[in-house]
């Protein structure tokens, strides 16, 4: 668990000269209040760019230097990861980044890109986009998860999980993979030259060898069995492996892109429906009235016939883009299923490759026996002893080739298989599978806390499916605002459950930025209220609102952000004892 303790910056947007240092795990609750343009919202850009090197709003990096000072910006943010202590130290002008652990600095020889991944994936294990799903819920250059597109969300669930390690390792075993068929080619070299000359040695040897022709015609001929049967094998192989290559050639960004297009599909499939749902809806009610039930006026029949033609109309528009997207999904559905046949083939042909290695190894044992056979009766003269120690040496050489090719090769199988494991369709799928019930009941429990009864859903697809109590469809888009920040809270605290099972992004900080000030009713900030009340006490939440006046006393501690001779200053004050 990560635990943010304290947060400095100075010459930083509309702070001056002067430290303004914030203590982030002080209090359990602290209200952050002050007037338009004082500096509230500039801890979050501050806590933000030392993370990760830009603000939480769409603010230009050079902007965030003090226009007045211009000069010696710096942001630095304290936390601990279990025992270990860390500060990341972050500057403009001049320009500085630094991590430091347990008080000595972390090596700088990296490239800032690869400093940064070191923070982000390796200590913190947090980037830009999830520390603003978990952490901060602002109306401020804040992207509700359900307004991300399907795969950044999948992104932020990844992340979540903890399993975009999967995705790192399927890379790392792609690379691998490279490599080795590099290594493959130059052992294929290496073995066929050395067969070469091993050849002539038994050709030379055969002809200074009189003695035991018979005997050893009748080796040769099994050597040349099994050489045969060998040499099938490994065009067989070479086969299959050029089939793998060719078949995994962009297969996984091809099935990315057509589950993508199925997820879009899915979506149109749905809006036609609602839209379908609303225009049944309305000609039953032309067909069955004929006086406005709410004023009792008469409809005039060709307002009700014109009502009825239209929707007629729409409805017949309607039902062709529905069997439209009805054939475009069919064909989807078949392409991918196309692919998958693809993927069973590429596991066939590998498991195909391991039983024919298995083979060589058996017929390769019996050829070397075959071999020593045919060095015992040709061992019977000084030069066909030379000739056959040499041939020896050979035959140690090729031995030693094919067994390495064997291993880098059954390496290589392996890594086919368990890439095919890695890719998003395989292990990842698997894990969301069994968090996503966990998931959509945390946020039914907190969208009831919130007094809104509906029934949420996110499929594997990550398309939300949102239910009233009459079992009526709605979409995210399609409720008010209110109502769709009451959606954004649930997600956001379902996510720091969800983070906290994991431990491996849970956090103690939790940020409101101006989420009382907008759309929440009474009975919204309320049950917010009460929700924030039964947090863990290992929990340290800011609010910044610009409405004290009715959060007052409801916080145990209070910074009060003000403009003065053009800098902003913040004055803490503790209101409740802890």
């Amino acid at each position: 668990m990560i635990i943010f303790t304290k947060l400095r910056y100075k010459n930083f947007l509309s702070s001056g000269n002067k430290f303004t240092e914030i203590h982030l795990n002080r209090s359990s609750s602290t209200l952050i209040v002050g007037a338009n343009g004082s500096g509230k919202s500039t801890l979050l850009d501050a806590m933000s760019f030392a993370l990760f090197g830009k603000p939480h709003r769409n603010i230009n990096k050079p902007q965030l230097v003090n226009t007045i000072n211009n000069k010696e910006c710096v942001v630095e943010i304290e936390f601990t990861i279990g025992k270990a202590n860390f500060r990341v130290k972050r500057g403009i002008k001049p320009q500085l980044f630094e991590i430091w652990k347990d008080d000595s600095m972390m090596n700088q020889s990296s490239h800032a890109k690869e400093y940064q991944k070191i923070l982000e994936q390796n200590i913190v294990k947090l980037n830009h986009k999830s520390f603003h799903q978990i952490v901060v819920l602002g109306s401020s250059s804040f992207i509700p998860f359900m307004q991300l597109p399907a795969q950044h969300r999948r992104d932020v669930i990844e992340d979540l999980l903890d399993i975009n390690i999967f995705s790192k390792m399927n890379t790392i075993v792609k690379d691998r993979n490279t490599v080795l068929r590099e290594t493959l080619k130059d052992i294929d070299y290496n073995l066929g030259f050395t067969k070469e000359k091993i050849e002539l040695q038994r050709k030379y040897i055969r002809e200074i060898g009189a003695l035991n022709q018979e005997s050893a015609k009748n080796i040769n001929q099994k050597i040349d069995t099994y050489r045969a049967q060998i040499a099938e094998m490994q065009l067989a192989n070479f086969d299959n492996t050029t089939s793998i290559e060719g078949l995994q050639d962009g297969l996984s960004d091809r099935l990315n892109k057509l589950h993508d297009k199925k997820q879009s599909l899915a979506q149109y499939q749905h809006q036609f429906k609602t839209q379908t749902s609303a225009i049944v809806k309305e000609t039953k009610f032309y067909e069955d009235n004929t006086q406005c039930p709410t004023c009792d006026q008469d409809i005039a029949e060709d307002v009700r016939n014109t009502k009825l033609f239209d929707a007629a109309a729409k409805a017949k528009e309607l039902q062709i883009a529905i069997d439209k997207a009805a054939e475009e999904m069919t064909k989807v559905t078949d392409a991918i299923q196309e692919l998958d046949l693809q993927s069973k083939d590429i596991r066939d042909r590998n498991a195909e490759i391991l039983a024919n290695n298995k083979s060589i190894a058996m017929l390769q044992n019996q050829m070397n026996d075959s071999e020593a056979e045919m060095v015992k009766l040709s061992d019977k003269t000084s030069d066909t002893a030379k000739a056959n120690n040499e041939l020896v040496e050979l035959i140690e050489k090729r031995d030693a080739y094919t067994e390495e090719r064997l291993k880098h090769n059954e390496d290589y199988s392996y890594n086919n298989v368990m890439s095919e494991m890695l890719r998003d369709t395989g292990i990842k799928t698997k894990v969301i599978k069994e968090y996503l019930p966990i998931i959509n009941k945390l946020v039914n429990q907190y969208l009831q806390t919130l007094d809104f009864f509906v029934h949420f859903n996110l499929d594997e697809a990550f398309v939300e499916t949102i239910r009233s109590r009459h079992r009526d469809s709605f979409s995210y888009d399609s409720f008010s605002e209110g109502e769709k920040q009451r959606i954004d809270l649930a997600l956001l605290f379902a996510w720091r459950q969800i983070a906290k099972m994991k431990n491996s992004v849970a956090t103690n900080l939790l940020v409101l930025d101006e989420t009382f000030d907008s759309s929440l009713d009474h009975d919204g900030v309320e049950n917010l209220m009460k929700i924030l009340n039964t947090l863990d006490t290992d929990t340290n939440v800011f609010v910044i609102s610009h409405k004290g006046e009715i959060l007052d006393g409801r916080f145990k501690d209070k910074i009060e952000f003000s403009k003065q001779k053009n800098f902003s200053t913040a004055v803490i004050n503790s209101v409740q004892d802890d």
